[in-house]
């Protein structure tokens, strides 16, 4: 039997956004979680050398991986060895190798719903089987370790996510303690998404593994280090997985452009730029918060890291695909539909990602207010 995966709705949206800008319409992007700025000067200088100078081929960047498996140490004060780091193109397919390495097709692996989409996707593609734990307003919409521990029977896995894709939220540390003992004691594998570590609006998102060293960790360049074209990511692995994670790199995905490792080097050399570029989303994030609640998008997610506002459009919508498609053609502002990430709650909410520039936020608030206005009254 072939594997059924459900489409993602926020790509037909964007698809639709394109052919509107071919026909001469101004689009403003807020449907994908994609920075509008580039990879830091420095590196991209790196890059240009590397052109001329070198012909390139399958090949992985000691270096790097040594660099990555620092930051550990700097960030987060926990030891993890460079051959513990399998560098990958990008963390979609190091998400791919995580499930592949840890679970045998009909496992169960519980994580919070709403979530990315493709957790859920990806699940069914490799016969795994989602167990989505509803997280709601209560929850700050994430898992927590009295859910997990409650679950009957006891999940094979559990991915989390912090913050979180879509609503920005951040499991707090005590909480994730909590859910790394529970998953010690039951014996449930984690698979911790860590792609928007960097990007926080307070305190720190905590590592899960400073409480769980047997956890397989997901991270990339592309948020963060604003890489996202150039396809490098990485895993950290437990010991015991290091074979296995690498034979699956080598068969599946062979090695991550040489480009994007020689750049990804410099570009954590380039931390003023990219504080920078944080800060730009602090302020987007502070525009948003004010503005979309004055237009009866109230109910909103505590967006405490990544760049994302995951608002309730109850008032306004059950069909939050038809409602970012018409909002889209209307005002020429692209979002994303709630529904990917929730298939059931999430027809009542969208999401806006602020990782573009201030100005395109402010123009864009120009844009859709009276266009809920209208829908008010």
């Amino acid at each position: 039997m072939i594997a059924e995966v459900e489409p993602f709705h926020a790509i037909a949206v964007s698809r639709l956004s394109y052919e509107m800008e071919a026909a001469g319409r101004d689009v403003i992007h807020m449907e994908f979680g994609q920075p509008s700025t580039g990879a830091p000067a420095k590196a991209i200088a790196v890059a240009h050398q590397v052109l001329d100078a070198e012909a390139m081929g399958y090949w992985e960047s000691v270096p790097l991986k040594a660099r990555i498996a620092q930051s550990y140490a700097d960030n987060c004060g926990v030891s993890v060895d460079a051959e513990q780091v399998i560098l990958t193109c990008g963390a979609s397919p190091a998400f791919v190798m995580a499930l592949s390495c840890l679970f045998a097709p009909g496992a169960r692996v519980a994580l919070a719903r709403p979530g990315y989409v493709a957790y859920r996707n990806t699940l069914k593609a490799m016969y795994l089987q989602p167990v989505e734990m509803e997280c709601g307003p209560d929850e700050r919409f994430q898992v927590t370790a009295a859910a997990l521990d409650a679950l009957d029977p006891v999940p094979d896995g559990l991915i989390v996510a912090s913050p979180a894709n879509p609503t920005g939220t951040i499991i707090e540390p005590a909480e994730l303690a909590a859910i790394a003992e529970v998953c010690r004691r039951k014996g449930i594998r984690v698979v911790s998404d860590e792609i928007y570590h960097g990007l926080s609006y307070g305190a720190r998102a905590a590592s899960m593994l400073e409480h769980l060293p047997q956890a397989v960790i997901v991270n990339s360049f592309s948020k963060y280090f604003s890489m996202a074209g150039w396809r490098l990511g990485w895993l950290v692995v437990p010991p015991d997985l290091i074979g296995a994670a690498r034979a699956r790199m080598g068969n599946l995905f062979l090695t991550p452009p040489v480009l994007a490792q020689k750049a990804g080097l410099v570009a954590f050399e380039c931390r003023d730029e990219l504080e920078g570029h944080v800060q730009t989303y602090a302020r987007n994030r502070a525009i948003l918060l004010e503005a979309l609640p004055k237009m009866g998008l109230g109910h909103i997610a505590p967006p405490d890291g990544a760049f994302y506002i995951y608002a309730d459009a109850s008032e306004f919508t059950d069909d939050s695909l038809a409602f970012c498609e018409q909002l889209l053609r209307d005002t020429g502002v692209c979002t994303a539909p709630g529904v990917d990430f929730d298939p059931v709650n999430g027809h009542r909410f969208i999401r806006f990602s602020f990782a573009v520039s201030t100005p395109l936020v402010e123009e864009a608030v120009r844009r859709i207010t009276p266009w809920f206005a209208a829908r008010r009254a």
